[in-house]
């Protein structure tokens, strides 16, 4: 396994979450209250967190926020991005404020200068799963970073908010936060912070608490978001809420990633395409033939199959539990197990890809026209 590398651009090698929350400075998620019982949370999915105290007192006492969230407009929309997507969908219900950016400037700066295909997997990958999944158009307010918005003050202030921060940043913090730093990757960095904070600004929602949930790949974006928001006193910036989720195992055990389809199951996938995949890649936990696996068990913590159940394909813990249960002690076989999924995923993909056709006649709803 190679060394852990872990930045916005890039995630390889054993993800030690130990070591980075100590390394990151991450605080631990708090006890929560009933209004949180979502299987992310219950699971300890999202496990880390700075400032979440803030968000859970406006839940708690009805009072307005903010969620931010990016995507990443390259390759197929996956089961791990489905993760930010339910998310979403949590605090929408909740009462928040969606914001959610296409970092196109970002993935034009440091992965793909073709600015037509960007726009259209952000809309046909991303924009079309997330209403399929359940986004409302109500209280979301979907952007572009190249374009911000039709109205002027707005987009101006965005803009503008992203240029003046430069004022309070450094090479040296930059260095220490991403290491190799380019050009591009500086702009684009500046222009996430802009993101995260610019809805506290009078044009948008004025100040109110914003949790920005994230892959722990992320976290040097917020940490210099949260800094600069501190230095830039004219601004009166309240503080950024952050909480960080583990990444969901790839069909072969590593990170899910784009660029190799045979690490993750696209919700634009056939159901008889996602069996093949979970029968020929899903890496086991299993034991090299029956007779000891009956005898010794399997390890489920490893399994990618349970891992996908756990990750949200069984919302039923106790049923989760049993799963569990039944594989360590052998009882349960790998091929059971991973029939458990394929039934599961092929299910889940019938409908969802149903829900999508219908949702490419709500996208007018999220884009607003020039």
């Amino acid at each position: 396994m190679p060394d852990m590398v872990v930045n916005p651009w890039e995630v390889k090698g054993d993800i030690d979450y130990a070591r980075l929350l100590k390394d990151f400075g991450l605080k631990p998620m708090p006890l929560l209250p009933k209004e949180f019982d979502h299987v992310l949370f219950r699971r300890n999915l999202i496990f880390a967190q700075r400032d979440f105290e803030k968000i859970v007192e406006a839940v708690k006492n009805k009072k307005q926020f903010v969620m931010m969230t990016g995507l990443m407009p390259s390759g197929k929309f996956h089961f791990g991005h489905k993760m930010v997507a339910e998310q979403m969908l949590f605090y929408q219900k909740l009462g928040a404020k969606l914001y959610v950016t296409v970092a196109d400037v970002e993935a034009y700066n440091t992965r793909n200068d073709d600015r037509d295909e960007l726009k259209r997997v952000a809309i046909e990958e991303y924009l079309l799963n997330y209403i399929a999944l359940g986004l409302k158009p109500e209280n979301c307010d979907f952007y572009f970073q190249s374009h911000r918005s039709k109205e002027g003050k707005k987009s101006n202030a965005y803009y503008s908010l992203a240029s003046m921060l430069a004022r309070n940043a450094t090479m040296n913090e930059f260095k220490a936060i991403y290491g190799n730093i380019t050009p591009g990757k500086m702009a684009a960095a500046l222009l996430q912070a802009s993101d995260m904070l610019h809805p506290q600004l009078p044009e948008f929602e004025g100040p109110v608490p914003v949790v920005v949930p994230v892959g722990i790949d992320q976290d040097p974006h917020l940490r210099l978001a949260r800094d600069l928001a501190y230095r830039a006193k004219s601004f009166k910036f309240g503080t950024v809420s952050s909480t960080y989720h583990l990444f969901q195992p790839g069909l072969k055990g590593c990170k899910m990633s784009s660029s190799d389809p045979t690490s993750y199951i696209a919700l634009t996938d056939s159901p008889e395409d996602a069996e093949k995949k979970i029968k020929k890649y899903a890496f086991s936990g299993g034991q090299a033939t029956v007779e000891e696996h009956r005898k010794k068990g399997g390890n489920p913590d490893v399994d990618v199959a349970f891992q996908m159940l756990k990750y949200g394909l069984e919302p039923d813990d106790k049923k989760l539990q049993k799963i569990y249960d039944d594989y360590k002690s052998g009882k349960m076989l790998t091929s059971e197990l991973k029939q458990i999924v394929i039934d599961k995923v092929k299910v889940f993909l019938k409908n969802h890809q149903n829900e999508r056709e219908k949702a490419k006649s709500k996208l007018d709803k999220f884009l607003w026209k020039e």
